[in-house]
């Protein structure tokens, strides 16, 4: 990829983590990239996988996360210091985005998912294939999503305790994104890594994987596993939780 064009969309993303609770505008971030409006909003998709304005709500949703686990500010002055007017509209978002809502996700309450049970369509389609990671001891969540981000409930998961074989079962039709990422080590470390950029952890997408109606087939997708950058999107689904409660169940 071009150096100009991911220098520029770096000052961009560095720009909305330096002043995300401000009211930053789409001309505000295409004069930081000194790019033309309608040129950055191109360039910036195709380098991150998401629109500027839905990449700044993440790092705003990610910068709550922190501050609900290492501040005791209330709900009230948090939504305010991440740049949202209403904190009706700041909950609703994190608890879509985080699948808890701010209070529970301060208590480090568990997550329960959505039921996906029923019978399965005459044929359906599996996902399937190898995860590799840098990270050799940790565990992998692998999802499927509508969007290249870790957010909302994917329509089919799985944890694997380390890297290797994964399988997603009864996958509905559709677009989706294959996205793998390894679990933090441990709390401390789960808490802390909003402020360092998920730098400590690897990350891997695939797709759309188009899924049709009474596809019936196997799809094999291998990943292999990179460290997060700042280019990466924020990650906002609470996988330590997830990650937690599926390996209990083991």
């Amino acid at each position: 990829m071009d150096d100009v064009i991911t220098a520029a969309v770096l000052r961009v993303v560095e720009s909305m983590q330096e002043n995300f609770g401000e009211p930053l505008t789409i001309d505000d971030m295409a004069r930081t990239a000194m790019f033309s409006k309608f040129h950055f909003s191109r360039v910036f998709q195709r380098v991150t996988g998401l629109s500027p304005g839905r990449f700044l709500s993440a790092v705003r949703l990610r910068e709550a996360k922190r501050l609900l686990t290492s501040t005791t500010l209330t709900v009230t002055d948090i939504s305010h210091r991440v740049g949202y007017s209403s904190v009706g509209t700041f909950s609703s978002r994190f608890t879509g985005s985080v699948g808890l809502s701010p209070s529970r996700y301060r208590r480090l309450d568990s997550l329960t998912p959505p039921d996906r049970t029923g019978a399965p369509a005459a044929a359906a389609t599996i996902v399937r294939g190898h995860i590799s990671s840098p990270l050799a001891d940790r565990p992998v969540f692998a999802g499927l999503f509508p969007d290249s981000i870790l957010e909302g409930w994917p329509v089919r998961y799985t944890v694997i305790p380390r890297p290797g074989p994964y399988v997603l079962e009864d996958v509905p039709e559709g677009r989706w994104h294959l996205i793998a990422q390894s679990a933090a080590a441990g709390l401390e470390d789960a808490i802390d890594l909003p402020a360092r950029g998920d730098e400590s952890l690897c990350i891997g997408r695939h797709g759309p994987i188009t899924v049709q109606p009474g596809a019936g087939r196997t799809a094999v997708t291998d990943l292999e596993l990179r460290p997060m950058s700042v280019l990466d999107p924020p990650v906002l689904l609470a996988l330590r939780e997830v990650v937690a409660a599926e390996l209990a169940r083991v």
